[in-house]
């Protein structure tokens, strides 16, 4: 079965007040329709070929684009450190001198260090959520 009647099978399955929202189709040029995704701040999108048909596992048919942003935070989340190695030993070293327990109303982590309000990071993130996703340090500096 093809996208389309599978998009339209879906379609009637899903009512006006479910809790899924089925996405539109947005026909044509796709850095044109990427643009359009990450100028209204959503997550990405997901391309299809409009011929191809289901199949279970890893499939080339469809890709899916992400939209992601840089903030800039003092104490939210945590982020995957992917810079070089001088930063990361000078990331290091910052958090062994400024550890400290995590903040009141953020819950008990396995294996996470909370570092003393102080120090500031510029993150890359998945755009579109509160929490932070597919996050990584870009670059760091302290406050004081």
């Amino acid at each position: 079965m093809v996208l389309e009647d599978r998009r339209e099978i879906l379609a009637g399955l899903i009512g006006s007040d479910s809790r899924i929202q089925f996405s539109e189709t947005m026909p044509g040029e796709a850095n044109a329709i990427f643009h359009l995704v990450d100028q209204a701040g959503l997550e990405g999108m997901v391309s299809k070929r409009r011929d191809s048909k289901y199949r279970s596992g890893p499939i080339t048919n469809w890709l899916k684009t992400k939209s992601f942003t840089e903030s800039e935070f003092e104490h939210v989340g945590s982020a995957f450190v992917s810079v070089n190695r001088g930063m990361r030993e000078r990331l290091w070293k910052r958090v062994q001198e400024h550890a400290g327990p995590p903040p009141e109303d953020m819950p008990k982590r396995p294996a996470t260090q909370w570092v003393k309000p102080g120090i500031k990071a510029r993150v890359k993130h998945l755009r579109g959520e509160e929490d932070l996703r597919h996050a990584s340090l870009q670059y760091f500096w302290d406050e004081s």
